[in-house]
């Protein structure tokens, strides 16, 4: 499928990466798509600090209090990982290697014990325990190198970086806090390490059940819905009918938007929305397109957490480039293992993908939450090294210096270190203006490099190899045209001595 003419791909000049790069961007990142339903506005709601401490609080403090509740046990190696939760790159690798290969039911349960989702709606702990436990399973059941509880846990994290560091929690109400952390665990439950195109292409149960629409994201909500409808797993029993409708449509759209194929749609929709004078965004929208940021989010990391990603990714293309090989169907773009530019791909991600893509939820961010800044300012802006105890843990960054975090309290709160220094705002400026951090910005900035690097390097190798493989074919025709000449004057020389 080919991309609108307006999109941002239309806009790649044919040259500014590989034909296989651009023809993965094609093919995964666009579609067509009918106009989207408009949905009533709802204005910001302001929220409590209170609400900030109860996100925030550490997590040791937590764990002394569940070990004399019924709320689930936590190793103690976990609980140190999860210490550090609230960092943009969390290492989600060493929670799983802690938590026997257990991160959702771990990180899952912690986080919606830290907005009190199970105190709010009434989740009895052994059921929020059970329903974990199975959508981990089900993350599991196809092996997959990517597509995994792993994957599930980072997401979910990354989401929760989101709401607390950005103050976007205080925009909503603690039923989309839960539909949101929901909708992040359970995003790609059961996947089956394919692509939709595969399952398209090769004519699966599944893409025949869903009429090629979305195939794998409807499977997710599907069966986790179906989940949730067992006795044991039903953490979402003490919502009312109303409750659980708003639930539930806000978790099947933030779902479907994680469909690649609707990305430049998603972001177009959006920027146009914010180049409005008075953007009403709406909410479900707005969380769509930070779960769908925060789903390929991994480029925006630390650089050995994010290339253990793209090597987990690369193979679960390659596996499904062995089974279209098996089953004659053309090699789907970068799932070729003998065939593939493994920088040049993530440079073409991380260009055309990533970072317009963080570009545009930083955006509508600010926008967003400007109308509640004195609340989100106390939420997301980092502590200085007066702060006591209680306004550490309501930053929700657990005391840490403007060095961890990528940012300084001024940047977090008007966008300018001019007015801190000496009182005036620059006159191109607009005063006060919300900024949120940006962690992720350094991040790519560095992987991207690293990648062009290793581009140059794969592309001298290459050249290399290109050159070695025509030598030794030029020797070899070399070989084979004196053996020809050889074996010609053999025939000769008996005809010679018979004429002697």
């Amino acid at each position: 499928r080919l991309a609108d003419e307006d999109d941002e791909l239309s806009e790649v000049q044919p040259d500014a990466v590989p034909p296989e790069v651009r023809e993965w961007l094609a093919s995964t990142f666009t579609r067509q798509l009918a106009t989207t339903r408009k949905k009533s506005d709802e204005k910001p709601k302001f929220r409590s600090v209170a609400h900030a401490i109860r996100a925030g609080i550490f997590v040791d403090r937590i764990y002394r209090r569940v070990s004399s509740t019924a709320l689930m046990q936590f190793p103690p190696e976990v609980v140190r990982v999860l210490k550090t939760l609230d960092d943009w790159s969390f290492d989600v690798f060493a929670l799983a290697e802690a938590g026997n290969c257990q991160p959702v039911k771990y990180l899952g349960y912690d986080l919606l014990n830290r907005y009190g989702m199970i105190h709010k709606f009434k989740v009895p702990p052994a059921t929020l325990e059970t329903f974990l436990t199975r959508i981990e399973e089900g993350y599991c059941r196809f092996r997959n190198p990517y597509h995994n509880n792993l994957h599930a846990a980072d997401v979910a994290q990354t989401v929760h970086h989101v709401l607390c560091q950005t103050g976007l929690m205080h925009w909503l109400t603690d039923l989309e806090i839960f539909a949101t952390l929901l909708a992040a665990l359970i995003h790609d439950y059961e996947h089956t390490g394919t692509t939709n195109n595969f399952h398209v292409m090769s004519g699966s149960d599944t893409a025949m059940l869903y009429n090629d629409r979305a195939v794998l994201e409807n499977h997710h909500i599907s069966a986790a819905f179906r989940v949730l409808k067992e006795d044991d797993c039903n953490v979402l029993q003490n919502l009312s009918r109303d409750e659980y409708r708003e639930l539930r449509t806000l978790i099947i759209d933030m779902v479907l938007a994680t469909d690649m194929s609707f990305h430049f749609q998603q972001l177009k929709n959006m920027r146009n929305l914010l180049t409005l004078a008075e953007p009403q965004v709406d909410k479900s929208k707005a969380l769509s397109l930070v779960l769908h940021c925060c789903d390929i989010s991994h480029p925006a990391k630390r650089w050995d957490i994010h290339h253990k990603w793209t090597m987990l990714l690369l193979e679960e293309f390659f596996r499904q480039g062995d089974l279209e090989r098996e089953l004659g169907l053309p090699f789907s773009p970068l799932c070729d293992r003998n065939n593939t530019l493994v920088a040049e791909s993530q440079i073409g991600f991380i260009e055309f993908i990533v970072e317009p893509s963080m570009t545009v939820c930083a955006d509508m961010l600010e926008i967003v939450l400007a109308p509640i800044a004195p609340i989100t300012c106390n939420a997301a802006s980092v502590p200085n090294n007066n702060t006591n105890n209680n306004e550490a843990i309501s930053s929700g960054g657990e005391g840490k210096p403007a060095a961890e975090t990528g940012a300084t309290q001024g940047s977090a709160t008007t966008g300018g270190s001019s007015t801190a220094k000496n009182g005036s705002a620059d006159p191109n400026e607009k005063p006060n203006r919300f900024k949120i951090r940006k962690p992720w910005t350094t991040c790519l900035a560095e992987n991207k490099k690293i990648w062009k690097e290793q581009a140059v390097r794969d592309a001298e190798a290459r050249a290399a190899a290109a050159a070695a493989e025509a030598a030794a074919a030029a020797a070899a025709a070399a070989a084979e045209e004196n053996e020809t000449t050889a074996d010609g004057a053999e025939e000769t020389k008996p005809e010679e001595a018979e004429e002697t």
